[in-house]
């Protein structure tokens, strides 16, 4: 062996024992050792969020900058550059940035991987590298940017298809979990309470959203949205406890949550001037703090599910069986860049409504009819997906019966 590789091997096999001192230690030793993988997500959700604060502030604000925006040949005088325009070259610069990220690491399976090197470090090259790719879109012409205004509809549907599988196999992972043998005995109250409490937050909901929402019987379109949740909430609970199925009152209840949280998300999309939506409006500004108080959330809620859904890639993996070894990376790299380029077109579409030619009020997103039936087929999928994934064994089970006897 030459020295040049023994110090190769020396280097890595000191690395790997870093990542492991990190990985063994407290969520501030992530920020205390430098550059790693477990430092590197979070300064990417930053990143993350900075571009869709820069997006907002494009859109709500950008026509004070209209005068700056004229000197850019591809606004056509700063009208192209505000606006949903705005965002939607704001998302392109964003989507560039961590699809070429994406391109880069994926991949990547090891630690000593130079590939990952890239993805920890070198974080004043890729600051100006976002800068320089949100700064890009602004010279394009608008026809390009109509053109990236549809493939971004496709790249939410994508992303929001990961965050529901995500979403499902954490709730299916739980139910294993608790249903294991070493902790079915342990577990089987709080499972319960667990499952209890799903279902009567479910209830109460369904129940509030009739009151809030329905407050007339002409009302109609509001009254299947709700009634329909309620139904679907009722076949997932008898799918689950089928005998042949058996998957319990846990998985149910929590899926329960998520179909009744985005029925009220699809309601409370309808625009502002639907007869069946009571809006909070108050003389005394109230109203307003609500408004802005919820945008901030829903901002907060974009980064953190693409960031959760980021470093969820066992989700799509076949086998998961497999132990990892001590020098795998933590995370997909490759996955977490391309959830965060499908996001960025996701939060593009949230803050113009799935629609560039839809006026959005300021502090407000996803308002509008379109983003609200995109919430309720969301919703309708979620359901599919969810009784597909608890039927499909047992017809493959059965196919593999069918044909060995055979």
């Amino acid at each position: 062996m030459t020295t040049g590789e023994r110090s190769k091997e020396e280097m890595e096999g000191s690395t790997i024992e870093r990542y492991s001192k990190i990985k063994l230690g407290s969520w501030l030793d992530q920020f205390r050792h430098g550059s790693n993988p477990w430092m590197a997500r979070y300064l990417y959700a930053i990143f993350f969020l900075i571009a869709n604060l820069l997006a907002w502030a494009v859109r709500d604000y950008g026509h004070s900058i209209l005068k700056e925006m004229k000197r850019l040949k591809g606004c056509n005088g700063g009208e192209d550059c505000m606006g949903a325009e705005g965002v939607l070259r704001v998302s392109l610069g964003c989507s560039l940035f961590y699809f070429a990220m994406f391109l880069s690491t994926a991949g990547t399976s090891k630690l000593n991987d130079r590939r990952e090197l890239w993805h920890s470090g070198w974080w004043s090259a890729k600051l100006f590298m976002n800068i320089s790719l949100i700064v890009l879109p602004f010279l394009l012409p608008a026809e390009i940017i109509s053109i990236y205004g549809q493939v971004a509809h496709f790249g939410a549907g994508v992303f929001l298809l990961i965050q529901l599988i995500s979403i499902i196999s954490f709730i299916t992972w739980l139910n294993d979990f608790c249903h294991s043998e070493k902790y079915a005995v342990r577990c089987h109250v709080q499972m319960m309470l667990l499952a209890t409490v799903a279902y009567v937050i479910c209830i109460l909901g369904i129940i509030l959203m009739y009151i809030w929402y329905t407050p007339q019987p002409s009302c109609l379109l509001n009254i299947f949205f709700i009634s329909w949740t309620l139904v679907l909430l009722q076949l997932m609970t008898s799918v689950s406890l089928h005998p042949k199925v058996n998957a319990g009152f846990l998985t149910p209840g929590f899926m329960g949550l998520y179909v009744v949280f985005l029925c009220w998300s699809a309601i409370r999309s309808e625009p502002a001037e639907e007869k069946c939506i009571r809006k909070a409006e108050s003389p005394t500004g109230k109203g307003d703090w609500f408004t802005i108080i919820s945008f901030v959330v829903a901002v907060l809620t974009i980064v953190i599910a693409t960031f959760s859904t980021g470093i969820d890639s066992k989700c799509f993996q076949f086998k998961k069986d497999d132990a990892p070894e001590e020098d795998d990376v933590p995370y997909g790299y490759g996955f977490f860049h391309f959830v965060f380029a499908t996001g960025a077109m996701y939060f593009a579409m949230l803050l113009i409504g799935w629609n560039p030619n839809h006026a959005m009020k300021k502090f407000t997103i996803d308002v509008g009819w379109t983003s609200t039936w995109v919430r309720v087929v969301n919703e309708w999928l979620a359901v599919c997906v969810y009784i597909w994934m608890l039927v499909a064994p047992i017809i493959w089970k059965s196919r593999q019966v069918a044909t060995s006897n055979v």
